[in-house]
C-alpha cells in the first residue's frame, strides 16, 4: 500500500467526495487512476481505497491522504500528469498493509483565513475586537460536545485544540482534533466571530455548548468554504517523502494562482476606492 499527500483548490469542485453528477475533487483523482490503469472503469477504486477526510464544497487541502494499493512506478509526479492543475499530488509513503487513511489519523489540523478588520471604515463588515474573539475562542477549546454546531447526530463530543495569530486584517485560525464533526470547524469559526464582532455577547457561546439543542434564528450558520484549508493529517510512524519535482510542480501552479487573486485584489481595490 502506499498514501499520498494531496493540494487541491477547492473552489471549483463539489467538495472532495465522488458525487453522482458533480465535479469532485475524488472524482478526478479517480478518473486519473483509470486512465492510468490503476484501477478498472466503472464505479469501483483501487483495492483498499481510503482518504482521511470529506472536506466541503469550496474548501481546499495541503495535506488530503489518500492510500490504496498502488503499482510501484505510480510516483508523485506520474499521478499529476492525468490531473488537473489545480489538484496536486507532492509526496507519498509506504505504508502497512492494514492501513487506513481515515482510521489511523492521530490528529488533523484545518487553518481558517477569518477576514476580520479591526477598523470601522470598511463597508459591510464590523469592526472585530480581539479580546472578545480571544474570549470565544477560549470558551470553544477543549472537550465539549457540539451537537449545536454540527448536522451529526452521532459523534458530537470532541476534544479541539484553536490557535490563532493576526495578520494584518486577517485571523489565521489553527483548529486540531483527532476529528471533526460535518461542518464544525466552519460552526466554530462562525459563532467566534459573531461574538468577536458584536452580534453576539459571550454567553451565546454556553448556551450553544448546552445540552439544550439550538436551532433557527439562534442557531449558528457555517463561515463561508473557501477561507478553509485542510493543513495537516498527522499518522504516527508513518514518514513522507517529498517527490521534489511534483512539489515544484505544485509551487508554481499555486503561486500563479496567488498572483492572479492579488490581481483580482487590486482591481477590486481600485474599484471601491473611487467609488
Amino acid at each position: 500500500m502506499r498514501a499520498y499527500r494531496v493540494a487541491y483548490d477547492g473552489r471549483p469542485y463539489h467538495g472532495f467526495q465522488r458525487q453522482p453528477d458533480v465535479d469532485t475533487v475524488e472524482g478526478r483523482l479517480r478518473s486519473a487512476l483509470v486512465r492510468l490503469g490503476v484501477c478498472e472503469r466503472g464505479d469501483g477504486l483501487p483495492e483498499r481505497y481510503a482518504a482521511a477526510g470529506r472536506t466541503d464544497a469550496g474548501v481546499s487541502a495541503r495535506a488530503q491522504t489518500v492510500a490504496f494499493d498502488a503499482p510501484a512506478w505510480l510516483s508523485p509526479a506520474a499521478f499529476n500528469g492525468e490531473l488537473p492543475d489545480d489538484i496536486r499530488v507532492w509526496a507519498s509513503a509506504d505504508v502497512p498493509d492494514g492501513f487506513h487513511a481515515t482510521h489511523d489519523a492521530a490528529e488533523r489540523t484545518y487553518t481558517y483565513y477569518l477576514y476580520a478588520p479591526t477598523d470601522t471604515d470598511r463597508p459591510g463588515h464590523r469592526p472585530v475586537d480581539d479580546e472578545r474573539w480571544a474570549d470565544a475562542v477560549d470558551a470553544l477549546a477543549g472537550t465539549h460536545d457540539f451537537h449545536n454546531l454540527t448536522s451529526d447526530d452521532t459523534g458530537t463530543e470532541r476534544t479541539v485544540d484553536i490557535d490563532w495569530t493576526r495578520d494584518g486584517q486577517f485571523l489565521v485560525v489553527r483548529l486540531t482534533a483527532g476529528g471533526f464533526c460535518r461542518q464544525l470547524v466552519r460552526r466554530l469559526v462562525s459563532l467566534a466571530a459573531t461574538v468577536a464582532d458584536g452580534s453576539a455577547q459571550l454567553s451565546k457561546v454556553d448556551r450553544i455548548l448546552s445540552p439544550e439543542s439550538v436551532s433557527g434564528p439562534d442557531g449558528v450558520p457555517p463561515a463561508p468554504p473557501e477561507p478553509l484549508v485542510l493543513t495537516d493529517v498527522r499518522y504516527p510512524d508513518v514518514a513522507f517523502s517529498r517527490d521534489e519535482d511534483a512539489a515544484a510542480d505544485a509551487r508554481t501552479v499555486f503561486e500563479h494562482r496567488r498572483a492572479n487573486a492579488h490581481t483580482t485584489a487590486r482591481v477590486a481595490d481600485h474599484i471601491t476606492d473611487g467609488l
